[in-house]
């Protein structure tokens, strides 16, 4: 993986880091009183989330972010054939850079910053909007908010438990073995290009 693409996931996985944990001091009441400066918390939180699409438009200025957008947003055939296979993980599908479930994560990603973006600027400058609209986004804000702490908590999870793909997203480097296993027809296209054996 190209160093701009592994900043990228670094830069986001950091602003969606502090806006979790700020939106949790915010609405828990225990950890708001633990915290205090409930304003200043606020703040922190309005601003990392403004900043969100920050390290996804500067990853675009890079060729190789560009690419792995353009795989991540093509459902192949094999990716249903993924999804549905109880042994997608044993290389006998040709999945190639990304799976199915990296594909429809990343879409989900992407779609809940915008609407999160959308629905907390409508909360933040409340007074320019009509009542139904505040309360339309407070509502879709909330339980959004929810369904990225399940989306983050499964994305912990699964890396919790792939060393390998840790590696990748440290390093830019992963084993041919484990390509061969996880994404044959990735580790097939980059076969006898040494070069090519990062994840770039």
């Amino acid at each position: 993986m190209a160093w701009p693409v592994r900043w990228a996931h670094r830069g986001l996985a950091l602003l969606m880091g502090i806006c979790l944990l700020t939106a949790a001091v915010l609405y828990i009441g225990p950890l708001s009183v633990l915290v205090g400066r409930r304003a200043l918390v606020e703040q922190i939180h309005v601003y990392s989330g403004m900043a969100l699409p920050v390290p996804i438009l500067l990853g675009l200025l890079s060729r190789p972010f560009r690419s792995d957008v353009r795989l991540l947003n093509r459902f192949l055939p094999v990716d249903r054939v993924w999804l549905r296979a109880r042994d997608r993980r044993s290389g006998r599908l040709p999945v190639g850079k990304f799976n199915a479930g990296q594909k429809i994560n990343a879409g989900f990603v992407g779609g809940a910053i915008i609407v999160m973006l959308g629905t907390g600027l409508v909360m933040r400058y409340a007074n320019h909007w009509p009542v139904s609209y505040r309360t339309g986004a407070t509502w879709v804000h909330d339980w959004l908010a929810y369904a990225i702490v399940a989306m983050v908590a499964g994305h912990l999870y699964f890396a919790g438990r792939d060393p390998m793909a840790r590696r990748g997203m440290r390093t830019g480097l992963v084993s041919l073995q484990w390509a061969r296993r996880e994404h044959r027809a990735w580790a097939e296209e980059s076969a006898g290009r040494p070069e090519k054996a990062r994840r770039s």
